[in-house]
């Protein structure tokens, strides 16, 4: 797609959006959304994530605010006319339909075999399960033929809401990893919504962080865990030790290169990676420990921090690493700044 003037052109746009439900309410909502990205709305339980994505759904309709899609105006228009997929974390298929007729359901028979349709049961790996029925499906197999029969409407937008939260962890790791090819492949603009900062960081082009019914930072995965704009986005996230690097696999040994500093990972790909080691699973010793663990280095703390029973320090390889100690490992090590 060719844009004018450089810009990047808005696939949806939502100003200054406001819903009264007696006791929550979404207030003063203004997000942009650009065209074929995938773009991921996180907040804690009860922050208004479904009910945004309901109200751009048309399935509640704001006392202010506007919503447009491609500069249309869909406010207060139908559901079913705003050529909108959504696709809930219970994947609401019909238990009396085939997996074929849950994904043409709504199309005319005679669209059945369109090479679209094809397409889509290519695309999603589903085409051995078409005369199953739902209740033989695993989570993830569910999932897939939910997002399938949204996407065979050809939407102009996608809402996925916490489509993850229903699968084991491996299933969900699979998952995350499909939902990113096939967005890669069909480039329908997605809307997200997730409580998972591994979903967000993954998946997302750009996030959405929201509290208490208000997008309260949107950026980047990467801005917006390294650099939160309040107190609640700091102590939400709670990352740390969060960075950017090149990662290569040596004679089966894989190494993420950030800003010189080699650190060994368990990850056998490739390519541009982010990082994040918890603070409390680093060691700290005056003296170089014998072990078999690959990363070790020397380093100058900078920062000590009392927090209560624990000690937050920063210690300086070349790159800042945050360290979580107990108050007696603190002591008995003699730590001191510099």
């Amino acid at each position: 797609m060719v844009v004018p003037c450089g810009c990047i052109e808005k696939m949806i746009k939502v100003k200054g959006l406001f819903k009264d439900l007696d006791e929550f309410s979404l207030r003063d909502i203004n997000l942009d959304v650009n065209g074929g990205e995938y773009f991921v709305i996180l907040g804690p339980t009860g922050a208004g994530k479904t009910i945004l994505l309901e109200t751009i759904a048309g399935i509640y309709h704001p006392e202010r605010g506007r919503i447009f899609i491609q500069r249309r105006d869909i406010t207060n228009i139908l559901p079913q006319e705003r050529n909108i997929g959504m696709v809930y974390q219970d994947y609401m298929l019909f238990p009396h339909l085939t997996v074929q007729e849950n994904v043409c359901f709504g199309l005319r028979k005679k669209e059945f075999f369109k090479e679209k349709i094809k397409k889509i049961i290519s695309l999603f790996g589903i085409s051995h399960l078409l005369s199953r029925y739902p209740n033989t499906l695993s989570g993830g197999e569910k999932q897939r033929v939910a997002i399938a029969r949204a996407l065979m409407a050809e939407p102009e937008v996608l809402l996925l809401d916490e489509p993850l939260s229903a699968l084991d962890v491996q299933t969900a790791e699979r998952f995350r990893e499909e939902l990113k090819k096939i967005h890669s492949t069909v480039k329908t603009t997605t809307i997200h919504v997730t409580h998972s900062f591994e979903e967000a960081f993954f998946l997302g082009d750009r996030i959405a962080l929201m509290n208490k019914g208000r997008i309260v930072q949107v950026g980047e995965p990467k801005e917006v865990f390294q650099k939160p704009n309040s107190e609640f986005t700091a102590g939400f996230l709670g990352v740390e030790n969060l960075f950017q690097g090149e990662l290569s696999v040596n004679n089966g040994i894989a190494e993420v290169n950030i800003n010189g500093i080699k650190i060994v990972s368990a990850t056998p790909k490739s390519g541009s990676r982010y990082l994040s080691i918890r603070p409390e699973n680093i060691l700290v010793s005056r003296e170089r420990i014998e072990s078999s663990a690959r990363n070790s280095f020397r380093g100058r703390i900078e920062n000590i921090r009392e927090m209560g029973a624990i000690m937050k320090i920063t210690v300086n390889i070349g790159i800042p690493f945050v360290v979580i100690l107990t108050r007696q490992s603190f002591e008995d090590l003699s730590l001191t700044e510099g």
